[in-house]
């Protein structure tokens, strides 16, 4: 589990408010993870846990995902 302390942080990372970030943003997280797998190699455990937590906060709302963005104009953000 000591691969863990690496990988919770990336899901505490705030998404930037200004949408010119919000690509950049995503741009270095997905590259934090590539680049922390093929490094590290965590454990099958720390991987799954990740994992896991990723799918469950990108699948409990729109726009709360950390690997993409999301834009109100291709999704329908509930305002008519």
């Amino acid at each position: 589990m000591y691969c863990l302390q690496w990988l919770i942080p990336v899901l505490l990372i705030p998404k930037p408010v200004n949408p010119a970030l919000l690509h950049t943003h995503v741009m270095f997280m997905v590259l934090y993870v590539i680049g922390f797998f093929l490094e590290r190699k965590p454990c099958t455990v720390c991987s799954l846990v990740f994992l896991t937590a990723v799918f469950l906060i990108c699948y409990s709302g729109v726009g709360n995902c950390l690997l993409w963005s999301s834009n109100c104009d291709t999704v329908r953000c509930g305002n008519g």
